[in-house]
């Protein structure tokens, strides 16, 4: 299997998210072993667990009984080894079938039904692990990828995908400890894997999260680029580092170089990834367009699409492609919350209401205080103060106090909104 795979805005908002959401890196594409793999902080899609393709004859695949479910005198049945086998390999098959196809939610019932029928068989939980990473759920992620580390020690796989999701946000925000361990949790899967490219990317995205030594940075991507010259994800990874610290020349050819060997749509998504980090609005959308036209249900790709839609002020065209990506992944935050930026921008306020509500239902603690905040139910209070509407800009702030009942700011706003 291939491996697949924010900055000073004077649109702040976007910076919010964006922060958030790519705290580190992109998308990939890249060297056999390690899966689809994401690179310093897009999107990051490691490879499906393997399943036996051998079945044993005469067993039946599963029914829709759920597993466990009581047998006679209430006792739950009792399986033979080989059933179990049966049963949990084709759950992974359905799980993989299901998360191929975007459908997260069939993908999750799926490998949690393998984590039931084999609780110590790594794939269950590194199924579950990526599923929950396809939809940036960080903090499930990493439950399930350790899970996955604790029976599968020697796979680098995991190791792998644990340190991608270790420098995302979680509910206590990108803590210095969950950064120390996506360092020791890369180099980790370089002990095991020491050839490994994307092992080598991922410790070049730690330490960067990290802020620590460039020339540490820099060798781990160099590294990784020397190991794989097809590994794009690396190469994109090196040139944006380069032109952070003003190497412009450098930074140039190694673009150009990804782009060459972007040959499929997470590659293509990477690449405009790192351009929209360094505003260059107008030279990632026509890379955006290439990836959707190989794969028009790329949550990434719309997502950063509808992003870039945003920053140009296209909000009617912004708001179906966001309006898509929810639908690929619901429980996913942030196209809720730039979604809702952009209602907000276009003075739809009553629209913003209703999506940053939706948004509040799948948010860790810090995305909810994001929620509350100026660009969030504070902007829309603000706007409805603005037209007169006192009523509903209280209504508005006292919401956003409810999911941050530390906000001083939207405590003051609602005291003086109450005295008018």
């Amino acid at each position: 299997m291939k491996v697949y795979g924010s900055l000073r805005l004077t649109l702040p908002l976007i910076l919010l998210c964006l922060c958030g959401l790519f705290f580190a890196g992109a998308i990939a594409t890249g060297q056999e072993s390690g899966g689809d793999l994401g690179g310093g902080a897009g999107i990051f899609r490691p490879k499906n667990p393997e399943t036996n393709p051998r079945r044993t004859p005469g067993i039946k695949p599963p029914t829709a009984r759920p597993v466990g479910k009581t047998g006679a005198g209430g006792r739950p049945p009792t399986l033979s080894p080989a059933v179990i086998e049966e049963r949990f390999e084709e759950a992974l098959d359905n799980g993989n079938t299901a998360r191929d196809a975007r459908k997260y939610a069939d993908a999750e019932t799926a490998y949690r039904s393998a984590t039931t029928l084999k609780p110590k068989d790594w794939r269950g939980w590194y199924g579950l692990g990526n599923v929950y990473t396809d939809q940036q759920r960080w903090d499930d992620a990493e439950k399930a990828y350790k899970k996955a580390g604790d029976f599968g020690p020697q796979n680098a796989d995991i190791f792998i995908a644990f340190s991608y999701v270790e420098v995302q946000p979680g509910a206590a925000g990108s803590t210095a400890k969950r950064l120390a361990d996506a360092e020791f949790t890369a180099r980790r899967a370089i002990l095991l894997q020491p050839s490994s490219a994307i092992a080598h990317d991922r410790l070049g995205a730690a330490l960067e999260a990290r802020g620590l030594a460039a020339a540490d940075i820099e060798q781990a991507y160099r590294h990784a680029v020397e190991l794989d010259p097809q590994f794009a994800v690396a190469q994109v990874h090196l040139a944006r580092f380069l032109r952070k610290a003003g190497r412009d020349k450098e930074a140039a050819p190694l673009y150009a170089r990804a782009i060459e060997l972007a040959n499929d749509a997470p590659t293509l998504v990477l690449i405009a990834e790192a351009l929209q980090s360094e505003q260059r609005w107008d030279d990632s959308e026509p890379v955006l367009q290439r990836a959707i036209a190989m794969d028009a249900r790329n949550p990434r790709a719309l997502f950063l699409l509808g992003n870039f839609l945003v920053v140009k002020k296209r909000y009617d065209e912004a708001e179906a492609k966001l309006k898509l990506v929810i639908d690929i992944s619901p429980r996913s935050f942030s196209p809720y919350y730039i979604l809702g930026s952009a209602y907000l921008r276009a003075s739809r306020l009553e629209d913003a209401d209703k999506i940053y509500n939706r948004g509040a239902n799948v948010a860790n603690a810090a995305e909810r205080k994001q929620l509350a905040g100026a660009f969030g139910f504070e902007g829309i209070g603000d706007a409805y103060l603005k037209l007169g509407r006192t009523a509903d800009a209280m209504r508005a702030y006292q919401r956003g106090l409810q999911l941050d009942p530390g906000n001083v700011s939207l405590q003051t706003k609602i005291n003086q909104a109450s005295n008018k």
